[in-house]
């Protein structure tokens, strides 16, 4: 016994130290100065006014209404934010918000998706806006949602071709020139990097484009093509609109401006070498379809040596438009999945970008197993420490802010929804001291939306909305007046084995 102590105090005091790095007990000020705690909505999931004082049919709009609709509604009232941002924006001075993140939508400020600015649309931003600075909460605007202008989409299939980049860059000059005295944190798109899978490979998020023998019954689309066209154009368009602001914008604005990623973390579900391995190239698809070209000019070598010609080079002009192209990279964090090599794609006569990235998927380790990405549904903070701590490693230490990260709960009195953000933001903190360099988080969602996936019936808000009332009465949960005492309040956080516990400032 006394021979082996040595080699087993070692592996003792690993583990007590494991433990003891999941107790944390923290407020708001052992946050870094100027950290943005926030809360978001999204510009077609909030506002409603669907056809009101000149907006267009987006994308998001059409597919609404289309049978391949997952949901019972049409999301064309969503939270009547259309109407009620001044009510809203005074919720978020009650709670305390340091940030607002909001989404413009294109088709209500250019309906033609080029050309002329719609007088109402660019009133309603300006005015929200106002009302923003006058309450003191630092604006996050996001340029691009899902509202691609239905008419551009008709015109040239939209992000399938070149020239939506100058068609994005001039919408995204007109955000710049109209509000940018006022916004200082834009982000150009949001969740690419999912929305290639999404839209254009299994169809089941706008424009609904995909082929057979992959998606969902769509009629238009070619799965093994397109989601890498989007990919590349949402690359050059965002590279693009980062190069229009420095040069004409950023040094009187002094503003920045960033991309947002889709996050998950990923785990092998076994240690064997294949499973790693379909680990780091779920990883390589997943974020370095967006981070690599930032950092290196290109894609990474396990999607080219996958897709092959069908994913678009960039040419030597376009390699260095896109590198560097970044000031922060936001990230929608929600969730953890298990990843493990598939053995079939080998056999596949055609491939998907799902079947290029050769993994299969599961929720839990013992979970049905799928070829796509699933959302997650698996409650692990450290997981959101996994991921900041992996692109550190793999993509040096850039700005990163947590823009996205909740969970449903549909009871007032939303506890567990509570004991979630409580844990991640713990687990934001851990990284940060970790030598992550994390600006911001934001709870999605400020108040009950219209849900991508679950329409009126997943309820992520702060607040809650009455959707059986169309005058959307505004109620807020218990999660708010949390939120709001650790803002405003100094109250801590007790995180201890993802069990977490508050204590008034009084009682510390």
């Amino acid at each position: 016994m006394g021979g082996r102590l040595p080699l087993f105090l070692p592996w003792l005091l690993l583990l007590l130290s494991s433990h003891a790095v999941t107790a944390i007990r923290f407020t708001v000020d052992d946050f870094p100065d100027g950290f943005a705690f926030g809360a978001g909505t999204a510009a077609f999931q909030y506002e409603g006014a669907v056809d009101e004082d000149g907006k267009s049919p987006s994308i998001w709009n059409t597919y609404a209404h289309s049978a391949r609709n997952p949901n019972e509604h049409s999301g064309d009232f969503a939270s009547d934010g259309y109407h009620k941002y001044k009510e809203d924006v005074k919720l978020m001075k009650d709670i305390g918000l340091k940030a607002y993140r909001f989404t413009i939508s294109w088709s209500r400020l250019i309906p033609n998706g080029r050309g002329a600015v719609n007088p109402k649309g660019l009133q309603f931003y300006n005015d929200m806006i106002n009302e923003l600075v006058k309450a003191g909460i630092q604006v996050h605007a996001a340029i691009y949602h899902l509202d691609l202008p239905q008419i551009l989409e008709d015109e040239y299939n939209g992000w399938l071709s070149p020239r939506i980049v100058d068609d994005f860059t001039a919408y995204a000059d007109v955000c710049f020139r109209e509000f940018g005295d006022r916004v200082a944190h834009w982000t150009t798109m949001m969740e690419p990097n999912i929305i290639a899978q999404g839209s254009y490979d299994v169809g089941i998020v706008a424009p609904g484009r995909c082929s057979y023998p992959f998606g969902r019954d769509c009629t238009v689309g070619n799965s093994t093509v397109e989601p890498y066209l989007f990919l590349h154009y949402n690359l050059l368009a965002h590279s693009s609109v980062v190069r229009l602001y420095r040069e004409k914008y950023q040094a009187v604005q002094k503003g920045i401006v960033g991309i947002n990623l889709y996050s998950l973390c990923i785990y092998s579900l076994t240690d064997s070498a294949e499973d790693i391995q379909a680990t780091v190239r779920a990883n390589d698809f997943l974020f370095g379809s967006i981070l690599h070209p930032f950092l290196f000019g290109d894609y990474p070598e396990s999607m080219k040596k996958a897709a092959g010609a069908r994913l678009p080079s960039f040419s030597s002009y376009e390699s260095e438009l896109v590198t560097g192209a970044f000031d922060f990279i936001g990230l929608n964090h929600y969730s953890s999945i298990y990843a493990s090599n598939n053995p079939d794609v080998s056999k596949m006569p055609v491939r998907d970008q799902a079947a290029d990235i050769g993994a299969l998927f599961r929720e839990t380790r013992d979970g049905q197993a799928a070829i796509q990405y699933p959302p997650g549904s698996m409650v692990d903070p450290q997981g959101l420490e996994h991921v900041l701590k992996y692109i550190r490693e793999k993509y040096g230490n850039i700005s990163i802010y947590i823009q996205e990260n909740g969970r449903p709960d549909d009871s007032l009195m939303d506890v567990e929804r509570i004991d979630f953000l409580k844990a991640y933001i713990a687990s934001t903190l851990k990284a940060i001291r970790d030598g992550a360099d994390v600006k911001g988080y934001s709870v999605w969602s400020l108040l009950d939306l219209y849900e991508m996936f679950g329409g009126y019936k997943a309820h992520f808000g702060l607040i809650s909305v009455d959707f059986k009332d169309l005058r959307r009465q505004r109620q807020p949960r218990l999660s708010a007046y949390w939120y709001s005492d650790f803002l405003k309040n100094n109250v801590a956080i007790h995180v201890e084995n993802g069990e977490a516990t508050a204590t008034s400032h009084e009682q510390i």
